[in-house]
């Protein structure tokens, strides 16, 4: 900064304080002591600056930030603090809203239709997989919905995946409507609500809507919704389109699908409504991109039948089937085949065991007398007379498959001589737990058969099909439908952009009427049919759950980031408020940073700095200032140590100063030093336990 030559040099006029006390500090002095804080707690023979610590552990918390900016967190925004940025008055114009589903693929898929004062939401899921400490899944950050909270008329789904549906625990209480869906799709949304706590004790207290795909049936929604379910194929039965008619216009909500001519349960899509409703006019399609970068079309489920046949017709001991548990056509076609060979049929894994009654229960799914056992009785029957149906194919923790393959489940121990069959591919996150399930199989000396390597395998055949469509697939439902605008959804930017692509160059849609839309986004249709999208336009991203159900705030996973990185640091000090020394030998407890009874000489060092730091510092500034100084000074310690920056928790504990008779602050007894040292007993004894080295 250029100093202005008219301008006369400041002087200093100030003047000693003749009267002060030695123990007292004028502002002046408290001034000098922030600016030579960092002197009076240096390092001696340091080699590393202060400056260093602390961009080292600026590092650390850029890289959680950056691992949580991934995950969109709903509250780690503020920018997404907003719930609405448009005006909430609608009434001649039609809002599609993307809570959900644009982000990748099995993404909490989320999407609001509204008109006027009133409102759909076309599915609610959960999204699984996320690489983060104690989170099971994430679901839509839904403030957006509290602004019309009035106008919620129903909840539409299209089928029975968790992606769709898991969300509805955290939802549906909060913000209550009929639920509509196919018979199956209702019963796989009452067992999730069923087994989540916030909904398990008021599974009764709402509406379900069974609709029936073959006979067209629509129903009234408010005064300005009619909806309609058409049969569409997927990997889970009674999968639907979701039809959506407007005072403005139809829309059409795909679902996951694909168009298999050939399904097992003799159940195809139903291509002449399709059609008919492309026919009568549709003013928006939104269909599901998942397979859109994949040239031709999807292998129908019939291709599995002869590998099954022969890998479960040719085992010689006990064979261990992995698949999706929502497939019942694979399931059935495994049931088919154990039959064939001889062989009882035991069903493992709660998911498994649910799906499988539910579909029995509705007649999707067809079981040859006797063929079915209980699993401690299929252990007892010759091994080539067994096949257990499980879930775990993707490696998940905790799943039957994968605790077989640990020698943890309490009924099949894996031995030389089984064969198992992964009859799915690894979903997008799963790669290394899927291939840490194979070796830990392989250690075991099993014959594996896994879908995606099946011709090295020695299987005759393909073991694995995908439940959505590729490309052709997708041209045919464009054309069908004849929309006069298009989104593509349900996946990520870039199998999106080739969905539009597709709806472009092989539907010869105009581009101006294909839409990339994603979450936050609201694409708005007027009274004379134009269509705008606003960017970003609503809150949106994700809300953490943890194991219990529970949800829980950014900050928290946050700090478990930190941990796991750089490990924790607690300091606890026993001071003695007269003196302001340390009554007894500091105390250090490390958790994820170094192992103490290894680093006895660095942990002497520490212990001296923090004596040095007490003395030099404690009497001289007040204990929040103090405990400020100190979690800095331990911090430049110890990178200048070892080049790490822990989480470093300092806790004082201050003892004695008590009035005796005559008015004097009395020293701290024996006494004092041990109850106040006692409510930090307990908190080390805990930390402790938790570490069996100790």
């Amino acid at each position: 900064m250029n100093q202005n030559p008219n301008q006369r040099p400041r002087q200093n006029n100030r003047r000693p304080n003749q009267n002060r006390q030695p123990n007292q500090k004028n502002q002046a002095q408290k001034s000098g002591e922030q600016s030579n804080r960092s002197q009076a707690l240096s390092l001696k023979n340091s080699e590393t600056s202060r400056g260093q610590a602390i961009r080292a552990s600026r590092r650390s918390r850029d890289l959680a930030d950056k691992v949580l900016d991934g995950a969109n967190l709903a509250d780690q925004n503020s920018t997404r603090k907003r719930a609405n940025l448009l005006p909430i008055k609608n009434e001649n114009k039609l809002r599609v809203t993307h809570l959900g589903g644009q982000d990748g693929i099995g993404e909490k898929n989320m999407i609001v239709i509204e008109y006027g004062d009133e409102a759909i939401v076309t599915d609610c899921g959960n999204e699984l997989g996320l690489d983060l400490p104690g989170i099971n899944y994430s679901v839509p950050d839904v403030s957006y919905l509290e602004t019309i909270k009035h106008k919620i008329k129903a909840y539409v789904i299209s089928h029975g995946h968790l992606d769709h549906i898991g969300g509805l625990p955290h939802i549906l209480p909060k913000y209550p409507a009929p639920i509509y869906g196919s018979i199956f799709t209702i019963g796989m949304v009452q067992k999730t609500l069923g087994n989540h706590q916030n909904t398990a004790d008021i599974l009764d207290e709402f509406s379900y809507n069974e609709m029936n795909m073959d006979n067209h049936e629509r129903l009234m929604v408010g005064k300005h919704f009619t909806i309609e379910l058409v049969r569409i194929t997927h990997s889970i039965p009674e999968s639907s389109l979701i039809v959506v008619d407007t005072p403005l216009g139809r829309v059409i909500n795909t679902g996951d699908f694909r168009l298999d001519p050939e399904p097992l349960d003799s159940r195809p899509s139903d291509l002449e409504r399709i059609k008919e409703l492309g026919k009568d006019g549709v003013l928006l399609l939104m269909s599901d991109s998942t397979n859109s970068q994949r040239p031709g079309r999807t292998p129908t489920e019939h291709t599995l039948q002869d590998s099954f046949h022969d890998v479960i017709k040719n085992a010689p001991g006990r064979i261990m089937v992995a698949s999706f548990s929502s497939n019942i056509n694979r399931v059935q076609m495994i049931i088919n085949s154990a039959s064939e060979a001889g062989r009882k049929v035991a069903i493992d894994g709660r998911s498994m065991i649910q799906h499988v009654e539910l579909a029995v229960k509705l007649g999707l799914l067809r079981v040859p007398k006797n063929t079915i056992v209980a699993m401690a009785q299929a252990v007892n029957l010759p091994d080539e007379k067994v096949l257990v149906m499980c879930t775990g194919g993707q490696g998940e923790n905790g799943a039957a498959l994968p605790r077989m393959s640990i020698g943890e489940h309490k009924h099949i121990k894996l031995r030389e001589g089984d064969t198992v069959v992964i009859s799915s591919t690894p979903i997008p996150g799963n790669e290394v737990a899927y291939e840490q399930l194979g070796n830990d199989l392989i250690k075991l000396g099993v014959f594996l058969f896994r879908a995606p390597t099946w011709e090295v395998d020695g299987c005759s055949g393909p073991l694995h099909v995908s439940g959505h469509a590729f490309r052709d697939e997708h041209k045919d439902m464009i054309e069908m439908c004849k929309p006069k605008y298009f989104t593509p959804i349900y996946a990520g930017a870039f199998n999106r952009k080739h969905h539009q692509n597709v709806a472009i160059e092989m539907a010869t849609m105009p581009r101006d009427r294909t839409f990339m839309v994603d979450n936050g986004d609201v694409l708005e249709i007027d009274e004379n049919l134009a269509a705008k999208l606003h960017k970003d336009a609503v809150s949106h991203g994700s809300v953490l759950v943890d194991d219990s159900g529970q949800t829980v705030p950014s900050v928290v996973v946050k700090d478990r980031l930190l941990l796991s990185e750089t490990g924790l640091v607690v300091v606890v000090l026993t001071i003695d408020r007269r003196t302001g020394g340390l009554l007894t030998s500091p105390d250090i407890i490390t958790r994820g940073f170094i192992y103490i009874r290894d680093n006895e000489e660095l942990m002497n060092l520490f212990r001296g700095e923090l004596r040095r730091a007490v003395s030099q510092r404690y009497k001289r500034v007040d204990l929040d200032r103090f405990k400020a100084e100190l979690k800095d000074h331990v911090t430049h310690f110890l990178f200048d140590q070892t080049q790490r920056s822990p989480i470093v928790i300092p806790v004082i504990n201050v003892v004695g100063g008590r009035k005796g008779s005559d008015g004097k602050e009395q020293p701290a007894t024996n006494k004092d030093v041990e109850d106040q040292q006692k409510r930090f007993a307990e908190l080390r004894a805990a930390i402790r336990s938790q570490d069996q080295r100790d």
